[in-house]
């Protein structure tokens, strides 16, 4: 069972499908394949996610209404160069988009904006209202509420006809309780009509549209193989990476953030990787494990916070401008991670292949600088004193995907393999609500001539139920929304050539 029977289903270990619907962000899978390749080879492809996710309000939501399908389609390519430079000598250039999200609700939910949407909740909110009226009218005199009544009746108090009218009124507000109720009640609706108008203009404020999300990267990784004998192979280099994105959250799911803005601007970092691969060409065998470091990016996020006006309700006007004139970087730091890749033949023209991934999802969240300000002047009414984040997540994953390629002639191969993900928690953000998956794919590939190929493959996941929950939610048991019995479905498209 030499090696040459067996390159075309090597090739076939690895589909552009492979990741693609992976936990929290993370997309292509960051697969080393093409640098395993014997001699110079060069490949491309592209994967293309047909994802549904739908659901319900629940948890803390008020209403149950039904969530439409918030998981957009979206597409990315890879490509791989690799040249082995002389006998021990190796050089990759690998290409892919290992994290991203693409997302946006509709319909009449607690995701969109509607006119009923207010501030805060509205067990909150009426608290608030009602301890405002109460403190403002407590803290009127009795000759203060008695010339805020006659003022409302046009007197005017200014005139020595009016200061009379003042003195006698107040002596019949002290001594006739029919008089002091009176005017007790006019004067408590009239600050309760001030108070409720302050509170329109605050309403007034919240965001208009649909809460979406797009995080776009791109990985270019430098590679510099070492082969001291056919049967090892030590490779480390420098990663480059790229990431930008856009926010946007709406709905009375977000309360006070309800119109938040993001945008996140291109922003560059740099990473390293290294790993280690063990293999006996002579029967297809390979072990190889890839660690691949955190990434660190800071940029300048433009956050839009129109809502900050009902700091005040909260008794926070001062921090208003203080977080309005703000401005500093927002650290992102993509997560470190490790792939074992295993394949061995197991009978002429036919390999079995595994792939095993963990991410450090437990240690990512992201941040931005004013979000963090506001979510601090907030935290104690969601007993979340220090403030919260925007993306976080409970768990790290761990992802497995398994398979057999086969080829069956001089141009035909086939495979058929199975995946699981762990996911990254459970509740999860409202921002990616699913909780891992189980997965079936199946390959095809053509070979028109020994030295080209084009593969193609489609993989159909069962999406993990989850419960979705706010950044101010993160860390507790509670949520806002269930998400249950969703799928995905994905298709990938690689073309390669060896010289």
């Amino acid at each position: 069972m030499k090696l040459k029977h067996l390159s075309t289903a090597m090739i076939l270990a690895t589909l552009p499908a492979t990741g693609v619907f992976a936990a929290a962000l993370d997309r292509s899978g960051q697969s080393m394949s093409a640098f395993f390749q014997p001699g110079n080879y060069f490949e491309a492809g592209l994967s293309v996610l047909d994802p549904t996710v739908e659901g319900r309000e629940a948890g803390e939501s008020t209403t149950q209404r039904k969530i439409g399908d918030m998981g957009d389609d979206y597409m990315f390519p890879s490509a791989a160069l690799k040249l082995q430079l002389t006998d021990k000598i190796s050089f990759g250039l690998l290409y892919d988009q290992p994290f991203g999200a693409d997302a946006a609700y509709s319909g009449n939910n607690v995701f969109v904006s509607s006119p009923t949407d207010t501030i805060l909740a509205a067990d909150r909110l009426e608290v608030i209202r009602q301890s405002t009226i109460d403190t403002q009218f407590n803290n009127l005199s009795a000759q203060q509420r008695v010339g805020a009544a006659l003022t409302a009746q046009g007197v005017d108090l200014s005139t020595p006809a009016g200061q009379q009218q003042l003195m006698n009124t107040l002596t019949a507000y002290n001594n006739v309780p029919a008089v002091k109720d009176q005017i007790d009640a006019g004067v408590k609706q009239g600050i309760t009509n001030i108070v409720d108008q302050g509170l329109q203009q605050v309403n007034g404020l919240l965001g208009k549209g649909n809460t979406k999300v797009e995080v776009d990267s791109q990985n270019l990784s430098f590679i510099f193989g070492y082969q001291p004998t056919k049967n090892f192979n030590f490779y480390a280099g420098p990663v480059l990476q790229t990431v930008k994105g856009n926010v946007s959250l709406r709905g009375q799911a977000y309360s006070i953030y309800n119109g938040y803005d993001a945008d996140i601007k291109e922003t560059t970092g740099m990473g390293w990787l290294a790993g280690a691969a063990y293999q006996i060409p002579e029967i297809a065998l390979r072990a190889a494990i890839t660690y691949r470091s955190e990434i660190d990016h800071k940029v300048n996020i433009n956050e839009e916070l129109p809502t900050l006006p009902a700091l005040a309700l909260l008794g926070r006007a001062d921090a208003i401008d203080v977080i309005n004139n703000s401005s500093e970087k927002t650290k992102i730091t993509t997560p470190q991670s490790v792939n074992l890749d295993l394949q061995t033949g197991i009978m002429a023209d036919t390999v079995a292949f595994a792939n095993v991934r963990w991410v450090n999802w437990k240690d990512f969240s992201i941040q931005p600088y004013k979000f963090g300000l506001l979510s601090k002047e907030v935290g104690e009414a969601v007993n979340r004193p220090n403030g919260f984040n925007l993306v976080e997540y409970s768990d790290d994953q761990w992802s497995v995907n398994a398979g057999v390629g086969r080829k069956l002639n001089d141009k035909w191969a086939g495979n058929v393999s199975v995946g699981w993900d762990s996911g990254a928690g459970n509740p999860v953000t409202t921002l990616g609500p699913t909780e891992g998956y189980w997965n079936v794919g199946v390959g095809v590939q053509y070979s028109p001539t020994p030295a080209t190929f084009i593969a193609g493959g489609v993989k159909y996941f069962w999406l993990g139920d989850a419960d979705a929950q706010t950044g101010a939610q993160a860390g507790s048991n509670d949520y806002v929304a269930k998400f249950e019995d969703n799928k995905a479905i994905a298709y990938g498209l690689k073309m390669g050539y060896r010289f």
